[in-house]
């Protein structure tokens, strides 16, 4: 199962969100285990390295250091600073096991050691605030996207699925009030125009359904290792019963390739982009649908022979509703839902899908990552 950046608890953030005095206690502890650990490595040290005694303030620094990143505010961090400069003058300075503040160049070093460790600690706590706030920022980002997400997809939705029932409504008001005065020829073409946009709006539904398995705003699915042939295959045969007369060319490599993915949602995007390649190209070609096995990700690539993409759609080729205001006369036949859902699907597959033109008409390209544990990046220039 994948999850979103943003549905991700830090350790310190955890930290911070307990009860108060849960906080302190555990910084308590933070404190008391550093600077036992501190004193501990530096008798170690001093027993390795008797005449260097200069290095022993370093382990506490270290300590402090720790301290100031674990523990809740400054407080802690001060107090174990004083505990360091006292411990460093009764337990590692001549003469040993006493306090002795007159020694030759003592309170320089007294003071010096205190501020520096004080700074760090403040520098310390103010950069770990510092990266909680961008934490918190980008979630909010997050949040905020896929709220945009969510209001041009109802946008769409009111748009894609008005235009095919009005004409399902108008089609079949015409046929009843007029049946007796058309001729066979006229309601054979009113019954055909039902029959394509009820269709389509079948195949909106679909898109609608294919959502619906994405787990809500953490972009979380469940998958499987799942045959890449048979799941190409399930879909050129349910892409065949809608388009019976439309060619393509399938290459896909020999050897038996096995990926995690939901078959249904990886089917729903290759039936979306070879429905578009045959509806949108203006072409009677054939089109390619390749599937290149790579290393660390496997590409399946659509291809078509047609007119191209304009830049107008290359710029917000993925944004919902992005074709609704120009659209052919053929509106039903729009493919701005279908591409949003395509990239929200690969993204939460963690893959990559773009589109481009090349020489002869556009094509498109979407990876799925063979290693569920890395987040690919691997793009298509």
């Amino acid at each position: 199962m994948f999850r979103s950046f943003s549905d991700k608890k830090s350790p310190r953030k955890s930290f911070r969100l307990k009860p108060p005095f849960t906080r302190h206690a555990i910084s308590i502890l933070i404190c008391a285990a550093c600077m036992l650990c501190a004193t501990l490595a530096s008798f170690l040290y001093q027993s390795i390295v008797p005449d260097n005694h200069a290095n022993v303030a370093l382990f506490y620094i270290l300590a402090l250091v720790i301290i100031a990143r674990w523990t809740v505010g400054y407080g802690y961090g001060i107090a174990c600073t004083l505990f360091s400069v006292i411990a460093i003058n009764y337990l590692f300075t001549y003469p040993y096991y006493k306090i002795n503040f007159t020694l030759t160049g003592y309170p320089i070093t007294f003071l010096l050691m205190s501020g520096i460790t004080l700074i760090l600690c403040t520098m310390t706590s103010h950069m770990t605030i510092q990266s909680e706030m961008i934490a918190e920022r980008e979630k909010r980002l997050a949040e905020a996207e896929m709220e945009k997400m969510r209001a041009n997809l109802l946008r769409a939705i009111s748009h894609d699925l008005r235009t095919p029932l009005t004409g399902i409504i108008g089609n079949s008001s015409l046929f009843l009030e007029s049946q007796n005065d058309l001729s066979s020829t006229e309601q054979r073409t009113i019954m055909t125009n039902i029959y394509e946009d009820s269709n389509w709006l079948l195949n909106m539904v679909e898109n609608l359904l294919s959502v619906t398995r994405i787990q809500g705003d953490s972009l979380s699915i469940n998958t499987t290792e799942e045959p890449v042939e048979e799941v190409v295959g399930e879909a050129l045969e349910k892409l065949k019963k809608r388009y019976p007369d439309a060619a393509i060319r399938v290459k896909i490599p020999e050897e038996f390739l096995m990926i995690p993915m939901d078959a249904v949602l990886i089917e729903q995007v290759t039936i979306n982009l070879l429905e578009n390649a045959i509806v949108h190209s203006g072409s009677i070609l054939p089109i390619d649908f390749i599937v290149e096995d790579h290393p660390e990700h496997v590409s399946f690539i659509v291809r078509d022979y047609g007119k191209g993409l304009s830049e107008e759609k290359l710029q917000n080729l993925f944004e919902t509703g992005t074709y609704n205001n120009s659209r052919s006369s053929d509106s039903r036949k729009g493919m701005g839902i279908g591409l949003s859902i395509c990239k929200t699907i690969i993204t939460a597959h963690h893959g990559t899908l773009s589109g481009r033109n090349h020489a002869d008409g556009a094509e498109f390209c979407f990876t799925l990552p063979k290693n569920t544990g890395k987040d690919m990046d691997h793009r298509y220039e």
